[in-house]
């Protein structure tokens, strides 16, 4: 049973941004849909049919809303196209979950209560993997995990690439809108980055994930090639921003409550 949306939420949504994710992105709005209201879903440019189904099953359930983009631009362009909305529409905090199944549902109300708790803190969820879960993207993430923390003079990010995780709306917008980047698969480790550059408190909790395998419906977007060479990018950007930081980051390690 979906929660009621006569008892949705008017500060928190959950924000699924979506590109081709075959089947999943239906049992993952359903299960969204289970723990929340209001759930929105970005489509984000999608070529395999999903947008018009999904948009079907906004019809006929006001605790879920289809936002289309007409061209695929990347998860953080979509995230960002959404928490524009929804920062007209008065929301003050988003969780943002992928569209493919791996994210844990469930643990939605956990998180939006630990943000309702510390409304000025980002809550990022740390990955619990699976035994078999593939070891090159668990061991590949800790090369992130290292350098997110070396940039933010060790903030304490629990994980830097895992997109469960709720955000206060307005700090990450302005970083966004204040800069070109972060708009694809560089959005999540350069969004926790720079939010504790700007002075949000991550607090952690642990995630369940699962990858799921091709015959049991598991689509993946990630090239190992283009998206490392954009990760190692990201990072050589932010090391130069973390230098010409550091001194206000080591004042903040000195004396708490800095200005970011």
């Amino acid at each position: 049973m979906s929660v009621s949306p006569a008892s949705a939420s008017r500060t928190h949504l959950v924000l699924i941004p979506s590109y081709n994710p075959g089947a999943k992105v239906y049992e993952t709005v359903a299960a969204a849909r289970a723990q929340w209201a209001p759930v929105w879903v970005v489509v984000d440019g999608s070529t395999d049919g999903s947008a018009p189904q999904l948009q079907a099953l906004a019809a006929n359930d006001p605790g879920l809303h289809v936002i289309v983009l007409p061209r695929n631009g990347g998860k953080g362009a979509a995230v960002l196209h959404g928490i524009d909305i929804a920062a007209a529409q008065g929301f003050t905090h988003v969780l943002t979950m992928d569209s493919d199944g791996q994210h844990p549902a469930p643990l939605i109300p956990q998180f939006m209560a630990a943000s309702a708790a510390q409304p000025g803190a980002m809550v990022l969820g740390v990955p619990v993997f699976a035994a078999d879960a593939p070891r090159l993207r668990v061991n590949g993430r800790k090369v992130s995990n290292g350098w997110a923390n070396l940039e933010t003079l060790w903030a304490g990010i629990g994980d830097s690439l895992f997109g469960f995780r709720v955000y206060p709306i307005e700090p990450l917008r302005r970083i966004m809108r204040g800069q070109r980047w972060m708009r694809r698969f560089d959005f999540d480790p350069e969004a926790v980055v720079r939010m504790c550059w700007r002075g949000v408190k991550p607090v952690n909790l642990p995630a369940t994930v699962r990858y799921f395998r091709p015959d049991e419906g598991g689509v993946s977007h990630f090239n190992y090639l283009r998206d490392n060479l954009l990760l190692t990018w990201m990072h050589t950007r932010l090391v130069f921003g973390f230098l010409f930081r550091l001194p206000l980051l080591l004042a903040r390690k000195i004396r708490p409550g800095a200005a970011p």
